[in-house]
């Protein structure tokens, strides 16, 4: 069993010793939960577990404090992928709601699968969900100022359970004064996606993980037989065509954990139970 997060891009951590550690005592407890809910659940359940832990935490841009678009609005995208069955869902832009992992994992029983925008809202509130604003203090004087330097990005989950099944999931709360409507990566098949040979799940600007069709094209390549390091290799150094911003957790099916980013300012954690690795 195993079990990789990433708490994003755009990460101050490197100017702010404070916040940096912060980052990283978060990341080392959820992974370890994730872990311990590991052991007795699917890796399915577990990343949306895992992520709905991320979406908890203001430090992360997803779920309480996203950052807010350029309407003062804040809109949440996230999906889950079921790498045995190759379902994935997802809600893109979906506003008020606390855990848009959760909305995600709802529509998985469906046939319409990732829902957009009104449509997301509208599921959300006829199943239960609250009305939930996740606007921080910080994210409004963010807002306010139009401070770019502070924000942060995605949050993602890779997993592999007991079983050997393989399950990925991603939330984002966007990137900061985007125009109204902006898709991200993080509800598509380029920013999350999984097999039974590998999960992937993506952070970074997501207009440049969509042009490299990032996740799909290393779970592709790992599934073509090209070891997972390769793979990322090969698909970064595509990336510098369009000299693009990513970074991406992994796990194959032989258990194999890796991560790579093309600015080395991803924070994230991986557990297999024995060792634990972290952003340092």
């Amino acid at each position: 069993m195993k079990l990789i997060i990433h708490g994003g891009f755009f990460s101050e951590s490197l100017t702010d010793p404070e916040t940096k550690f912060q980052k990283q005592s978060a990341l080392i407890k959820i992974v370890q939960k994730g872990y311990d809910y590991l052991t007795t659940h699917t890796a399915v359940e577990t990343v949306v577990y895992t992520v709905s832990l991320l979406e908890d935490d203001p430090l992360f841009n997803a779920g309480l404090g996203s950052q807010i678009q350029s309407d003062g609005k804040i809109r949440l995208s996230a999906a889950l992928m079921n790498g045995n069955t190759l379902k994935m869902s997802g809600v893109i832009n979906i506003e008020n709601v606390e855990h848009p992992i959760l909305v995600a994992e709802k529509l998985m029983t469906y046939d319409d699968r990732i829902l957009a925008g009104s449509g997301a809202i509208e599921f959300a509130s006829k199943h239960g969900f609250d009305h939930f604003n996740p606007e921080t203090e910080q994210r409004k004087k963010e807002f306010e100022e139009k401070i770019n330097s502070t924000r942060t990005s995605t949050v993602g989950c890779v997993c592999l359970d007991c079983d050997n099944n393989i399950a990925v999931a991603t939330s984002t709360g966007g990137k900061g004064f985007e125009i109204p409507g902006r898709v991200s990566d993080s509800a598509t098949v380029a920013g999350n996606y999984a097999n039974k040979y590998c999960g992937v799940s993506m952070t970074g600007v997501g207009e440049d993980i969509v042009s490299g069709a990032m996740a799909t094209k290393i779970v592709t390549r790992v599934t073509d037989g090209i070891t997972i390091e390769d793979a990322f290799e090969k698909s970064f150094e595509e990336l510098k065509q369009i000299k693009g911003f990513a970074g991406a957790i992994a796990i194959d099916h032989f258990g194999n954990i890796f991560h790579q980013e093309s600015h080395l300012t991803m924070v994230y954690a991986s557990f297999d139970g024995i060792e634990l690795k972290y952003f340092e």
